[in-house]
């Protein structure tokens, strides 16, 4: 196994020094630091890892704290997971995931024992009770979502209030004068993560803008009540239905529904939903969707930590960042 003692030898200087280029302890000259790393690369080195933590007093890992909750889409979740992973990984740090099993107390232990240098929260609510945790844990904290008082926070997330005006423009554009909004499931509302109120603030206000009538109709996950909703939707928003459906696990059952009254999307009714894009090409009809880049807020949430624990001394600043989303236009929506 090649060691700092034969990286010291092909680049020609002592083996201290090799340390204090990998942990940046002391400060070392431009020539010695291009000598030390290409003989890293003519080695092919890596510093253990534990090694150098103790050096730097840093894990090179970033807590990754997420609830599983029943009910969830888990396919949307993931692909926040895997480019969190991803980014992560091209920063130099790896992902530890906490699940919410412990609660409060597993964010403080990770923190407390030092397992991990900062961390990432997902499925934030209105009144999340890790929120008080983090205020006051000395480490970086990065929320994906906004909790009902962020002050003090740094939170990410997508532009819900936005993603519901350009949901119900899309559709007014095509001509439609009423719309039904088919709701998430009972658990998410219940929690309450506030994406839901800010989504449907923006339809709500984008609904009066486009002088355009409302149903709001509850989701679900099971057929049934999806099936009921879609009924009802179309007896109160003809002649040629339109729906928005903003929850990723209803996609298919919606489609299902529509085709048992023999409507098809983008023919006799308009359907915008959101999901991921392999899943809405691979509907029967395409489905025209809000994208709310679930990528670029994952990349841009770990960015924002790596930031904070690169940067020379950390300070909590308050950061609300929202990513603008945008309609994916398929097949789904009349006349598109």
């Amino acid at each position: 196994m090649v060691t700092s003692r034969d990286v010291a030898r092909v680049a020609g200087v002592a083996q201290s020094t090799v340390s204090y280029v990998l942990s940046g302890k002391r400060p070392t000259s431009e020539e010695t630091r291009k000598k030390v790393e290409a003989a890293i690369g003519q080695l092919t080195y890596h510093p253990n890892a534990g090694a150098r933590a103790l050096a730097s007093r840093r894990t090179r890992v970033i807590g990754l704290v997420i609830p599983f909750i029943r009910d969830l889409h888990m396919n949307s979740i993931m692909e926040f997971i895997s480019v969190i992973a991803t980014t992560a990984r091209s920063h130099d740090y790896d992902i530890l995931l906490v699940t919410e099993d412990e609660g409060a107390d597993g964010i403080r232990r990770v923190v407390g024992q030092q397992i991990c240098d900062g961390l990432i929260l997902m499925q934030v609510e209105g009144e999340d009770a890790r929120v008080p945790v983090v205020r006051d844990l000395k480490v970086p904290v990065v929320l994906i979502g906004i909790p009902q008082d962020p002050a003090g926070l740094v939170c990410i997330d997508a532009d819900f209030e936005m993603a519901g005006r350009l949901c119900v423009h899309e559709l007014s554009a095509a001509g439609h004068t009423r719309i039904a909004v088919l709701g998430w499931p009972a658990e998410v509302v219940k929690r309450p993560i506030n994406y839901v109120n800010r989504f449907l603030a923006g339809v709500t206000r984008a609904a009066r803008d486009c002088r355009v009538g409302l149903l709001e109709l509850p989701g679900g996950t099971d057929r049934a009540s999806v099936a009921r909703s879609v009924r009802q939707g179309v007896d109160q928003t003809g002649p040629v239905p339109a729906f928005i459906a903003p929850d990723s696990g209803a996609q298919e059952l919606v489609q299902q529904a529509l085709f048992s009254q023999g409507l098809t999307p983008g023919v006799d009714v308009s359907v915008i939903g959101s999901t991921l894009a392999v899943v809405a090409e691979r509907q029967l009809v395409p489905l025209t969707t809000i994208d709310l880049k679930p990528a670029a807020v994952s990349a841009r949430a770990v960015e924002i930590l790596c930031g904070l624990l690169e940067a020379a001394e950390y300070d909590v600043n308050e950061v609300l960042e929202l990513i603008p989303p945008a309609i994916e236009r398929r097949a789904s929506v009349v006349g598109t």
